[in-house]
């Protein structure tokens, strides 16, 4: 059920923490509230790792070792880049920045086949949140088909707020969205985040606020939506279609 790393015991678990790992989830055994599991959730809380307090059955369910002693951390499978980092890429190629940033995927396959577009696509990286949305687990690696070796992922506290960061710096932000307007009738060109939203919710509504205009994929079936991986596809593809052209 956990593919990403688990790290089991108090010594390895506040060892994992203090080497500057990043841990995405930290697992407490409920109740439990001695010094040395005061130390690690105190150790937690520095680097936002959400914290939960499970029963027993639940941590010795999640163990691999049996050994757990009360707190198993969960680490991302991959190491997350910075924002920073995104934006030097696209100054190093000399070219605008092309961003994607998603809104809460909770599918691992969804956000690995984005990734995989993301990097066939040129763009300089993906930026994920850290809550309510999937991380860099074994599975998204698998099916970003090795791309995530080669696209940087950020993870960050707040969407809306790093998007506000990143209008100072020059981006316009574009929102997947049905009801906008259409995606050929749109200026995608310079330096751009396409922002794509949750499998069932779509894009909430303060990330919503803070991008520039909407833009939806023209749609002949008799369904009316599409999947979010796919979605991202089409219009990243866009994106790189208006940029050859200028």
């Amino acid at each position: 059920m956990y593919e990403e790393l688990t790290i089991e015991g108090r010594n390895a678990v506040l060892e994992a923490f203090r080497s500057g790992k990043t841990i995405d989830k930290l697992f407490v055994l409920e109740g439990c509230q001695d010094g040395p599991v005061r130390t690690i959730v105190r150790e937690a809380k520095k680097g936002d790792t959400l914290v939960r307090f499970v029963s027993k059955e639940r941590l010795d369910q999640m163990s691999e070792t049996k050994k757990h002693q009360g707190v198993i951390a969960v680490a991302a499978a991959y190491e997350y880049a910075t924002v920073e980092d995104i934006l030097a890429r696209a100054r190093e190629k000399e070219e605008p920045p092309f961003l994607i940033l998603l809104d809460g995927i909770e599918d691992p396959h969804n956000l690995g086949a984005i990734i995989r577009t993301a990097n066939l696509a040129g763009a300089h990286g993906v930026i994920i949140p850290k809550r309510r949305a999937v991380g860099l687990t074994a599975t998204v690696a698998k099916a970003s088909a090795g791309a995530l070796n080669y696209t940087p992922v950020a993870r960050v506290t707040n969407l809306a707020a790093a998007m506000k960061e990143l209008k100072e710096k020059g981006l316009w932000f574009v929102c997947a969205a049905m009801d906008g307007e259409l995606m050929y009738r749109q200026n995608l060109t310079g330096p751009i985040g396409l922002v794509i939203g949750n499998e069932g919710g779509g894009v909430s509504r303060l990330v919503r606020e803070n991008c520039d205009f909407t833009a939806s994929v023209p749609m002949k079936g008799d369904i009316d939506s599409l999947n979010a991986s796919v979605a991202a596809g089409v219009l990243a593809y866009e994106i790189v279609r208006q940029r050859m052209s200028v």
